[in-house]
């Protein structure tokens, strides 16, 4: 069976030289780039507003136990209820149960990545409750069978033109749709399971410790058009999406606009403290839930300073601005988190022996630490993140091997500088030619040394 690495460099491989596939996504990233250039004009101190915002998540997750406790006790005194998820398979167990005991078939749900962390979809259909996607890119992404290729845009990888063929495929619309009219349709399509739904199910970009209350930002309004009809919310957050009070917003809700898609301030911003109440009687009228989720979050706030990756506020800037992510895409990284981010926090929230390769494909050129809002500084976390690898012996020995050989020999002067060098031009070919890759030819070597060249020189 191919191992996780191997898998990964052949579709890196295979999507990096797919012309049409880099097509679509430099057209869709050079419009992203376009659009944020502009919205960060917002900003009269940029970079007072990351740091501050640093600052803020810095202080949040070296106090996480506290303000967890406290959003626990503030949302519960709102009406709400919260069930806490040390796993996947407790949070799915927690959302089935609130489904049978209510008695509820058909759940619409919100964008969100955390729910696909947790392969929620698959479980609720295989328990024969109908789950539909209400985000116009996930419902894309769900209809034609396929995986979220972004944090932020799911469909980055699809165009215009193959989206209209899916609709054909699917639905018998005209293949030449416009984007206009294959959204009204969507629209029309889902506003009855709207209604009808006897849940919906949604992520939280934050979470306010100070007031107990749910933050949801987006831009199509099916989030709180789901959460307006149903008479059952579930929330479901990863546990470090805790900010400290209210006010904080007034510096994350444009941060994270203006890194997500160059927006001034998202189109609809929710803040939910709890469950609906009759205005006369102040009785509850619906019940609301809010699932905090660890699965692994834990792992990595154990680890010091990759824990700081915890501070993600999931804009997607990072994997815009990555070269690797711009070539290879989300798909290759067989991980719901992909990018500079993902391949910080994944090999510790999953197994880091299977998923460390992550951590490896990276250019540590340092565009996602630039561009972090919260000011991450994920290439040199990166960095530690190999680091671990190597001092728990997570290295291949064939790869100890040859860096130990390659350091004794470089460390030696005589075998630098002495012939015969026909054999050092052999195995540079045959060690480093192989990783250099079949589509380009390794640099060749001279006939001598730098050294040797030099002395004639000086003569």
């Amino acid at each position: 069976m191919e191992n996780r690495a191997a898998k990964f460099l052949k579709d890196s491989e295979n999507k990096a030289f797919d012309k049409k596939h880099r097509a679509t996504i430099k057209y869709n990233i050079s419009r992203y780039d376009a659009s944020v250039a502009k919205g960060l004009q917002q900003f009269k101190y940029l970079h007072g507003a990351t740091t501050k915002a640093a600052l803020i998540k810095h202080k949040t997750l070296e106090n996480l136990d506290s303000y967890l406790l406290n959003f626990e006790k503030n949302f519960s005194k709102n009406g709400g209820s919260v069930i806490w998820a040390s796993d996947a398979d407790e949070a799915l167990t927690a959302i089935g149960k609130i489904l049978e005991n209510n008695n509820i078939r058909n759940v619409v749900k919100s964008k969100s990545m955390t729910t696909e962390e947790i392969k929620l979809v698959p479980y609720l259909e295989a328990n024969g409750i109908e789950a539909l996607e209400t985000d116009l890119g996930e419902y894309i992404v769900q209809i034609s069978n396929d995986r979220p290729y972004h944090i932020v845009t799911p469909v980055m990888h699809r165009s215009a033109v193959e989206i209209g063929e899916i609709y054909h495929k699917k639905f018998g619309i005209p293949a030449d749709s416009k984007p206009e009219e294959i959204t009204a349709y969507t629209r029309g399509k889902l506003r009855q399971k709207l209604i009808k739904a006897g849940a919906c199910i949604t992520g939280a970009n934050f979470l306010i410790s100070e007031t107990g209350s749910v933050v949801l930002t987006e831009n199509e309004g099916n989030g709180v058009m789901s959460m307006s009809w149903a008479p059952i919310h579930i929330v479901i957050s990863g546990i470090e999406k805790l900010i400290p009070e209210l006010k904080d917003l007034n510096l994350f809700l444009p941060l994270l606009a203006s890194h997500g898609t160059g927006q001034k301030l998202t189109v609809y911003n929710s803040i939910v403290s709890g469950p609906r109440r009759d205005l006369k009687t102040g009785n509850t009228l619906a019940g609301m839930y809010v699932i905090l989720l660890d699965n692994g979050r834990t792992n990595l706030l154990r680890q010091i300073p990759q824990r700081r990756a915890l501070s993600c506020i999931r804009c997607g800037a990072c994997l815009n601005g990555c070269p690797i992510y711009r070539n290879i895409g989300g798909h290759s990284y067989e991980a719901v988190y992909s990018g500079p981010i993902g391949a910080v926090i994944t090999p510790h929230m999953k197994n880091f022996q299977e998923y460390k390769h992550l951590s490896y494909a990276s250019t540590l050129c340092g565009k996602c630490t630039e561009t972090c809002p919260v000011r991450i500084n994920l290439h040199q976390l990166l960095l530690h993140n190999r680091n671990y690898s190597v001092k728990n012996k997570y290295v291949p020995r064939l790869e100890k091997l040859s860096i130990k050989a390659w350091k004794k020999s470089m460390m030696n002067r005589k075998f630098i500088d002495k012939p015969p060098y026909i054999i050092k031009k052999f195995i540079f070919k045959k060690v480093i030619g192989k990783i250099w890759g079949k589509k380009r030819s390794a640099p060749k070597l001279g006939n001598e040394s730098f050294r040797a060249l030099w002395e004639k020189r000086k003569t």
